[in-house]
């Protein structure tokens, strides 16, 4: 099923949700653009997890000659440091944060709710999680960046939160390095994160597939 603004896959063994992974898009795609790789995911038979998979706002893109698209938030400049307008980040955040609290009052329990990112959805996942005041079951980042590493409001509960940061070594989009950064500031502020790096560009590989297959099975394992 699929609202306005997200598009939700139920599990397919047609029973009850007890778990749920929010994946966060790219700049310039939607939901579905991850939508394949929800079944192409080798989790156990017995995974009652929903899918959720929102839909960035459209927003003109400074570094696309203001042309509306798609988008967590805007990116002033595609320099290194990726100056980005940080206030449109936190509402994307903000957004995504109460979709969770939405999720935990349908019967979600908060650590069994995995926040994923791709690219400009991972700043905002890194965001959301790190902020977000209940312990979730963990943070998945995926050639992406952390934008708001030194201004993120880091919540208690999620002060030793499981995170596993992926990046292509040829990423001609968001430079490997930018997915080191953050693997590194994840470390320094103690969490408990693992790196993996896979010889693709801006991209999701089928070995990664599988490997993110099995670290949700794990983070979701009974």
């Amino acid at each position: 099923m699929s609202s306005h603004d997200e598009l939700i896959i139920e599990p397919k063994s047609g029973k009850p949700a007890d778990a749920c992974v929010f994946i966060l898009h790219g700049l310039g795609a939607d939901g579905r653009d991850f939508e394949p790789l929800v079944p192409a995911l080798p989790l156990p038979a017995d995974a009652n997890v929903r899918f959720i998979l929102p839909h960035a706002p459209r927003l003109p893109v400074t570094i696309n000659g203001g042309m509306v698209m798609p988008a967590w938030y805007d990116i002033l400049e595609m320099s290194l440091d990726r100056r980005v307008d940080e206030k449109q980040l936190v509402a994307s955040a903000e957004r995504i944060q109460a979709l969770i609290r939405e999720q935990i009052a349908h019967g979600i329990e908060s650590r069994r709710i995995i926040l994923a990112g791709f690219s400009q959805g991972g700043a905002v996942a890194y965001h959301a999680a790190l902020s977000f005041p209940e312990p979730l079951g963990g943070l998945l980042a995926l050639s992406t960046y952390f934008a708001t590493a030194d201004s993120v409001p880091l919540a208690e509960a999620n002060r030793d939160l499981p995170a596993e940061v992926h990046h292509g070594s040829f990423d001609p989009v968001v430079p490997e390095q930018l997915g080191k950064a953050g693997y590194e500031k994840l470390l320094s502020l103690g969490h408990p994160a693992n790196y993996r790096s896979y010889p693709m560009a801006h991209a999701v590989c089928p070995q990664q597939i599988g490997d993110i297959g099995k670290w949700l099975s794990q983070r979701l394992a009974r």
